[in-house]
């Protein structure tokens, strides 16, 4: 185990990657930590609105790719924070790689990767709690992991709404909806948040 990788995983976000069947899937998520040394057992918490929370349910393995500061937006629109069973997260061009789990992770954009084995579960309401052993780190780069705050102030781009604009904008990516009324059953084309996620200009 590389303590370096397990280090930068307390600071970041990470996309979560897992598999089912010939299929791959993921999303991104703010909640990972290293709980114990011996063994190296970490802690994540995923929304079980998350397809990611079902399939690691049903599987028990997952990866984690630490994302840097220098991870574009892009990224956190292909991945949000949210999954999607009918959505292919690995859609665009991405090099097909895998830790020894046969799960992919990401290289671009991140400075390492932990796969791990979930070891234990607990519902949390709207979360569900996930302690894993990690069986592999790799250490990509020295870059240095980006943070929720980082992310807020350096990568989401903010909203420009126009004066006297009508419309809603969502609170977590910044994606405008121009119109005077947001229909209930609303989902932000970027980063697949929900009406509830989206205030009034």
């Amino acid at each position: 185990m590389n303590p370096a990788v397990l280090n930068k995983l307390s600071y970041g976000l990470v996309i979560l990657t897992v598999k089912d069947g010939d299929k791959d899937n993921g999303c991104i998520i703010n909640t990972a930590m290293q709980i114990t040394s011996s063994p190296v057992r970490i802690i994540i918490a995923v929304n079980k609105a998350n397809f990611t929370n079902e399939i690691i349910q049903k599987t028990g393995a997952f990866n984690l790719s630490i994302l840097t500061e220098n991870a574009p937006f892009n990224l956190f629109e292909q991945f949000g924070f949210r999954s999607g069973r009918d959505v292919d997260k690995f859609a665009q061009d991405l090099s097909d790689l895998r830790t020894a789990n046969g799960i992919r992770y990401i290289a671009d954009h991140t400075n390492g990767v932990i796969s791990a084995v979930v070891t234990a579960s607990y519902d949390f309401g709207t979360h569900t709690l996930f302690i894993a052993d990690v069986e592999g780190t790799f250490l990509l780069s020295d870059a240095p992991a980006m943070t929720y705050q980082f992310y807020f102030d350096h990568v989401k781009p903010k909203p420009q709404p126009r004066k006297h604009q009508k419309g809603y904008a969502c609170t977590v990516c910044g994606y405008i909806y121009e119109g005077d009324t947001l229909p209930e059953d609303f989902i932000c084309p970027l980063c697949k948040h929900g009406a509830e996620d989206f205030k009034p200009l």
